[in-house]
């Protein structure tokens, strides 16, 4: 085996790895706080009662990836402007889902939850969970 045979072996094992734990987690943290910053939604999530407010999954823990792809397809669907933030997170999330991308959240393909929340506790939701693979 030639040097230039090795080195590319060597850099594509390297490229393997790094797209392994490829969480995106920066970009995450960033898209939703931009979020945060222009939802003015904080009003209560009604689940009975049909209301502005849409009422997304606040997953268990081990299921957020499946919810957060559950609930951003939600709100890309009911967002009358098409919102190129939320449309990146949903593709985000649902590649991590779909990819295993991002190993330090349990993969389930299911979403499952207790409760829901209105769009704000949602986003927190998103935050926090990658905030705490960020340190």
């Amino acid at each position: 085996m030639n040097a230039s045979m090795l080195s590319y072996i060597l850099f594509s094992c390297l490229l393997l790895s790094v797209q392994a734990e490829y969480c995106g987690v920066r970009e995450i943290i960033r898209y939703t706080q931009r979020l945060l910053d222009d939802s003015s939604v904080s009003c209560p999530c009604r689940q009975t009662a049909i209301s502005s407010c849409s009422c997304l999954p606040i997953p268990e823990h081990g299921h957020e990836l499946a919810c957060f792809v559950d609930g951003t397809k939600h709100l890309m669907e009911n967002n009358n402007s098409s919102n190129l933030v939320i449309t990146r997170l949903y593709l985000t999330f649902q590649a991590q889902l779909d990819r295993n991308l991002c190993e330090r959240l349990a993969h389930s393909d299911q979403c499952q939850y207790e409760t829901k929340g209105n769009v704000k506790e949602f986003l927190k939701k998103i935050m926090t969970t990658y905030q705490k693979i960020d340190k």
